[in-house]
């Protein structure tokens, strides 16, 4: 009898319900295997990696890699029920070589059973799938983003995630579409929030007034009013302490649905190489912040501003003179600060910020 481990994946840029989509990767393995005796005796599913990402990456296609490497492992071959899913780019080349070291034979259906080593052709459809695969993500990742384009231009939608400090979010009705709104999904959109949208506007006003960041932010803890990380305990557990710091009134500053448009595409996803040298290790997603130039704003106003668009306007001129885009040098090489992620204030709980200073670390509160 033949036995074999089966490999699948899905993701959240499958949009599709991990158990049913791994219910019919594994039907599909199943029925290849079946009519040659085969039996499935050990599974190995990725939920919620990309595809982008290597197999070394994956929590369970690199734990198969490892079992590789045990002549006790239990199977002689790995069955995958949709290759798209499995490979990606030129994965297949680097993942293949390492199954037939092992003598393990690699079964997919779009080539009726085991992947020859020794077939052009099978190498072939094997490669092809790999890119169909990396077009398919490229056709999903702009599909999404023109449509998140065109909802927060033409209809001001509010597109998911936490509402600005300042507002909250209330029931706008059901999802226009008509599957999502099966399942009970409604829109939202953003209000004024009586308890802290007052401090938004006193924060503008400050800052316009002359006020610096520091000083915005120590009057704010001075006269207890929380942050927004301490008055949204729920969403910011990570982040204890109700005092203010420099980056939070910095973002409020720098937010333009304070105006009362909806404002989509201020920051971007980047993938940048793990390894300049090693193009195999793939791939990291970095967030990066788009020039103002290209963020998508709402011909209208969809909700209620808590500023005027002139003291926005004359807030983000006072920021650009304030701030200067910095000319130097990167440094090569970073500083071992030893104690990193291990200190806190003793008064506002934030972890210590790390300087080094004359061949020395020292840390110091934000």
């Amino acid at each position: 009898m033949l036995r074999l481990a089966f490999y699948g994946r899905v993701s959240t840029e499958d949009q599709q319900d991990p158990e049913s989509s791994r219910a019919w990767q594994l039907h599909c393995s199943q029925q290849l295997i079946e009519p040659s005796g085969g039996r499935i005796v050990v599974e190995y599913f990725d939920c919620g990696h990309s595809r982008s990402l290597p197999w070394q990456r994956r929590p369970a296609a690199s734990r198969l890699l490892a079992a590789l490497r045990d002549p006790d492992r239990g199977f002689t071959a790995v069955v995958i029920g949709e290759p798209q899913r499995a490979f990606y780019g030129h994965q297949f080349s680097l993942t293949f070589p390492v199954l037939t070291h092992y003598g393990v034979q690699l079964w997919v259906p779009e080539v009726g059973g085991p992947v020859d080593p020794g077939s052009e052709a099978h190498d072939l459809v094997m490669t092809l799938f790999g890119g169909m695969s990396k077009g398919e993500r490229t056709r999903i990742k702009t599909r999404v983003r023109a449509a998140m384009s065109a909802q927060t231009a033409t209809e001001g939608r509010f597109l998911g995630g936490r509402p600005p400090y300042g507002y909250r979010l209330v029931d706008a009705g059901p999802h226009p579409h008509p599957g999502k709104a099966a399942i009970g999904a409604r829109l939202h959109r953003l209000e004024p929030d009586p308890a802290t949208a007052g401090v938004v506007a006193r924060i503008f006003n400050l800052f316009l007034s002359g006020h610096g960041y520091y000083a915005i932010a120590e009057q704010l803890t001075a006269e207890g009013i929380l942050s927004p990380a301490g008055y949204d305990r729920a969403r910011n557990p990570h982040r204890p302490g109700p005092a203010w710091g420099k980056s939070a009134i910095r973002a409020i500053l720098r937010n333009p649905r304070y105006t009362g448009y909806q404002v989509w595409g201020r920051q971007r996803r980047d993938e940048v190489l793990v390894d300049v040298d090693d193009v195999a290790a793939g791939h990291l997603t970095r967030m990066r912040w788009n020039e103002a130039g290209r963020w998508v704003w709402s011909t209208q106003p969809t909700h209620q501003p808590l500023v005027d668009t002139a003291a926005f306007r004359a807030v983000q001129a006072r920021i650009a003179t304030r701030s200067p885009r910095s000319s130097r040098t990167p440094r090569a090489t970073s500083r071992p600060y030893l104690l990193r992620g291990r200190l806190r204030c003793a008064l506002c709980q934030r972890r210590l910020q790390g300087q080094w200073i004359r061949a020395e670390a020292y840390y110091r509160c934000r």
